[in-house]
């Protein structure tokens, strides 16, 4: 297939190019999570965040959503992770979040935070927060 030029989007600037925070904060999912046995077959939330340093586009003032990180895209990746079934540890979940965010090209580091709200009682919430760079 031959594509058009207006078909291609343009590469992202140099990693030297200002740059933008594009985030997600306190995503709420339920999720087959956890190694305990009170854990198992029993969907539980979990919160997320994900934060992430992005080379600005080409044409910042563009207004285009092929030219962004789209953070809608990137709920519904983490939603599709979530989907794939049962996960043992908050540190796997965290780490396939952020490698489905690297994969972006402008995408220049990731900062995932998995929460259990319910994981101990007398704790607001137990987690981890991981940080993925590409330089």
């Amino acid at each position: 297939m031959v594509r058009k030029t207006s078909d291609v989007t343009p590469l992202p600037r140099s990693a030297t190019a200002p740059r933008r925070r594009v985030f997600v904060r306190e995503l709420v999912l339920d999720a087959f999570i956890g190694v305990y046995d009170d854990e198992q077959g029993v969907a539980q939330p979990v919160r997320i965040d994900l934060d992430l340093d992005v080379v600005e586009p080409a044409d910042p003032t563009g207004d285009r959503l092929e030219d962004v990180v789209c953070y809608n895209r990137l709920t519904q990746a983490i939603k599709a992770i979530i989907a794939e079934g049962h996960i043992k540890l908050v540190e796997t979940l965290a780490e396939r979040i952020a490698e489905v965010a690297m994969k972006h090209p402008m995408v220049l580091a990731a900062t995932v935070r998995v929460e259990k709200p319910r994981a101990i009682a007398e704790a607001a919430a137990a987690g981890v927060e991981i940080e993925r760079r590409k330089y």
